[in-house]
């Protein structure tokens, strides 16, 4: 997360530790300004070298951080704004990374989007060609 993100995703993370999931934080820490761009590829570099097999990204609106990640190859980062989003990302799109607005969302829609993309599985089929071609 940046600078707007960092209380969301500490949020989160404090949800999913308490949950047993295992937490990668590659920050930031604090609210002083830093550049969204470094920490969606972080994340991406993180999915890519498979430390981790999906991502939480947060930024202000989550459309940055998101163009940021989805500019490495091995990232589907998917902009939720509600759980439908965080639904049918995963099934038809197999996003790989929750990208979440910290000043756009409230904490429970957030958490709420990263339930549903956490239990959601790719539905594969028609989608897989598709899918396919996004990589």
């Amino acid at each position: 997360a940046d600078h707007a993100g960092v209380s969301l995703k500490d949020a989160l993370a404090d949800d999913l530790r308490e949950a047993g999931a295992q937490v990668i934080d590659l920050g930031t820490h604090g609210t002083e300004s830093v550049d969204y761009p470094d920490y969606g590829a972080a994340m991406a570099d993180a999915i890519a070298d498979g430390r981790a097999p999906i991502g939480v990204i947060v930024c202000g609106t989550g459309i940055g951080i998101s163009i940021a990640a989805n500019r490495n190859p091995a990232v589907r980062a998917a902009h939720c704004a509600h759980t439908t989003d965080a639904r049918l990302a995963r099934q038809h799109n197999d996003a790989n990374v929750l990208a979440l607005g910290a000043r756009l969302v409230g904490s429970e829609v957030a958490r709420d989007c990263l339930a549903v993309f956490l239990e959601t599985a790719f539905e594969g089929g028609r989608h897989e060609r598709r899918v396919a071609k996004l990589g």
